[in-house]
């Protein structure tokens, strides 16, 4: 089964692009890096003219349309706006590899709060994309008002990130979007139990096709950092969770190597002071997809 088939059974329409159901917006902002401008692309749904923004940020690999679920569970009362962090998806890739980081991550998404045009935002981001948005949430002046951190907080492990290190930037090209799915649900095992619909979702947005067969969507280089700096301890980000004062709450992946039960208790008497969930029967992460899920993130934001 081909790409546009794959779209066509998830979404009931022929897709535009790699694929744009109803309600969905694709857009893209023009970002400043160390050496050059780039591109980032971004998903929005909901009323585009609503001054309640929710921004949805992903992990490292992945990008924006893992939201699909979320945003459109949110859209009636959010602008929602998940972008593709540069070198992922539907964004530019970089010609200096070293510059996929923090730094780069955080101005690329003040330009795009800024070219949303409103004074805050509030964020949800899995992995990645939550230290992204911690950073940005411990930063003086900060736009970001609720943050949501998905399976990741102030430590990251150090066995963890070998895992991801493992696979980051090797993943081969694919003959088939069978193929495909067979290594997505292999290499991302520990997202739980996804239904058939949600791995071929995630497939179909994870690749793109080249000549041959079809590719991840993201690049390669990425994986560069892992190779050119092994990880041999953990990461501590505890004065950057310290900074934060919005209302925060940490979720957890019941199974996760990537962030410790101990961490997530001690997320809950410092800093923000965060209210904690954890999901039963999922590692590294929670894919916000499911009922659930998508409930406990909902009655979080959308609490007065």
């Amino acid at each position: 089964m081909g790409l546009r088939e794959t779209l066509q059974r998830i979404f009931g329409q022929p897709p535009s692009g790699y694929g744009a159901p109803r309600g969905m917006r694709e857009r893209s902002v023009q970002c400043a890096g160390p050496h050059g401008l780039h591109r980032m692309a971004y998903t929005e749904w909901g009323d585009p003219d609503n001054p309640r923004v929710l921004i949805c940020a992903h992990g490292l690999t992945r990008n924006g349309r893992d939201f699909d679920y979320l945003a459109q569970a949110m859209s009636g009362e959010y602008r929602v706006v998940c972008p593709d962090v540069v070198g992922r998806g539907r964004s530019d890739w970089l010609g200096v590899k070293a510059d996929y980081a923090f730094p780069l991550y955080v101005s690329d998404m003040v330009t795009l709060i800024a070219r949303l045009n409103v004074p805050s935002v509030e964020w949800v981001g899995t992995s990645m994309g939550g230290l992204i948005g911690m950073l940005l949430a411990g930063l003086p002046h900060t736009p970001v008002t609720r943050l949501v951190l998905n399976d990741v907080g102030p430590v990251i492990t150090a066995v963890s990130l070998q895992r991801i290190g493992q696979y980051v930037g090797r993943a081969p090209k694919f003959p088939s979007m069978e193929a495909a799915e067979a290594y997505i649900r292999e290499v991302s095992a520990t997202f739980g139990q996804l239904t058939d619909a949600q791995w071929r979702h995630l497939t179909c947005y994870s690749v793109r096709p080249v000549e041959g067969g079809f590719a991840m969507v993201y690049d390669p280089g990425i994986g560069d950092v892992f190779r050119n700096m092994p990880v041999v301890a953990d990461v501590d980000l505890w004065d950057a969770y310290r900074a934060v004062s919005c209302p925060t709450l940490a979720l957890r992946g019941a199974e996760s190597d990537l962030l410790e039960r101990a961490t997530l208790e001690k997320m809950a008497g410092c800093g923000p002071q965060a209210q904690l969930h954890e999901f039963a029967n999922v590692g590294h992460a929670p894919m916000l997809m499911d009922d659930e899920q998508i409930g406990t993130v909902r009655e979080f934001l959308l609490r007065a």
